[in-house]
């Protein structure tokens, strides 16, 4: 209706201050979508009429608004809520945005993600992404972008950076930034709804579609974990301790069908690349990270995780997207394959990356390669530091006790 991201952000959130002012007395009205909808375009009426350049077009929303008509009357309401979401996404990574604005952006109006939690998934500081979000809001003003779902060329050109954003929607709830909760199931389901919905959507192309049934793949074999990811009280329960029968094996079985029309459809492609499978065919990003977690989803115990061939995937998977990130999850698959002391001298090279510094899961890492190798109170200061780097505070108390074990 406003043609403008952040007045529409803004309205939205004086209608829901007006709705918790109102309801505890008044009681949830039927169509609480509805009502929200109306106060809002109320308030944006209420701000034209203050714009003087604005006269003759306050006349006419006035007149559509008579006081003595239903505000919401001349509101039509989209039934399907996800049409909306996905319009939302698709708006918000317009290529008129740079890539790391569209995604930034469509994690702050459609994940519900802070400023805090968003920077730390870019690795850069909470100004800096303020800044990048707020250019992009302009941005989207200036170029007056039009609400809705592209088609063709344009949708094709917009896939990957929707994709980005509901992978990193996904990361956000697997492993929550900050809070109390190790992780959010809600924004899970959320992210694996829209994921389904995109591989439908996705273009005709192998690349686009192949991808969208790998995003499908990594986030359904993922979930299944997440039954098992905690223990009494909450407490977090690493992936080589859970006790497997509890995984939710309908997810896994349904990913692992994604997982297998992604690898059909990536056929013919020909960037040169293999995921090392004995078929030798190339894939793409989220296809090989669904391959990753295939290769936990299909070991039934700890012992019998096949780490030789993970590492290579994650070698593959470097060279496709090289990233700091990667290459320590590349040392956790060699600490397990080849030992805890060839692992090490790989996060020590990573010591340096400015982009993980305050990353936790450096130290943290560290810190369990140092205690399989016996350094106890090495192992006992880089969980204390990798402890004072996290904003999640179930995390926290877990790096603290493992830092306590280590005497």
């Amino acid at each position: 209706m406003t043609g403008d991201v952040g007045l529409a952000e803004d309205l939205a959130q004086d209608a829901l201050v007006a709705a918790l002012e109102r309801w505890p007395s008044s009681g949830v009205p039927d169509n609480p979508g509805a009502w929200l909808t109306a106060v809002a375009r109320r308030r944006w009426v209420d701000g034209v009429r203050r714009q003087v350049g604005f006269e003759r077009r306050v006349a006419e929303i006035g007149r559509e608004l008579a006081e003595a008509e239903n505000p919401m009357d001349e509101i039509e309401f989209d039934t399907h809520v996800e049409d909306d979401v996905l319009r939302l996404i698709f708006t918000a990574c317009h290529p008129v945005l740079p890539r790391d604005g569209r995604v930034a952006l469509t994690l702050k109006l459609v994940g519900g993600l802070s400023t805090e939690q968003i920077a730390r998934s870019f690795l850069v500081q909470v100004p800096t992404m303020a800044a990048r979000i707020t250019r992009a809001k302009q941005a989207l003003r200036e170029a007056r972008v039009v609400f809705e779902v592209p088609v063709g060329a344009e949708l094709a050109a917009r896939f990957g950076s929707v994709l980005e954003v509901v992978y990193l929607i996904f990361n956000e709830g697997y492993a929550a930034t900050s809070g109390e909760s190790w992780y959010r199931a809600d924004l899970c389901e959320e992210a694996m709804r829209l994921g389904r919905m995109l591989a439908a959507l996705a273009p005709p192309a192998a690349p686009e579609r192949s991808e969208a049934y790998g995003l499908v793949a990594l986030m359904e074999i993922q979930a299944s974990r997440i039954p098992a990811r905690t223990g009494p009280g909450g407490s977090p329960v690493t992936l080589l301790d859970q006790d497997r029968s509890r995984w939710n094996r309908l997810l896994i079985t349904h990913g692992l069908a994604a997982l297998a029309r992604a690898r059909r459809l990536s056929d013919g492609q020909s960037d040169g690349l293999s995921d090392g499978l004995s078929d030798g065919r190339p894939r793409g990003p989220y296809v090989i990270q669904a391959e990753l977690a295939a290769c936990h989803a299909r070991a039934f115990a700890a012992q019998d995780t096949d780490w030789s061939r993970i590492v290579v995937l994650y070698e593959i998977l470097g060279r496709l997207t090289p990233s700091p990130i990667i290459e320590l999850n590349r040392a956790v698959a060699v600490s397990m394959s080849d030992g805890p002391a060839a692992a090490l001298a790989i996060v020590d090279a990573l010591a340096g990356d400015p982009a993980l510094r305050g990353y936790h899961l450096l130290p943290a890492v560290r810190g369990d390669l140092l205690a399989r190798l016996d350094e106890g109170a090495k192992a006992r200061a880089e969980f204390e530091r990798a402890a004072a780097l996290t904003a999640n505070a179930t995390e926290r108390d877990h790096l603290l006790r493992r830092a306590a074990a280590c005497g």
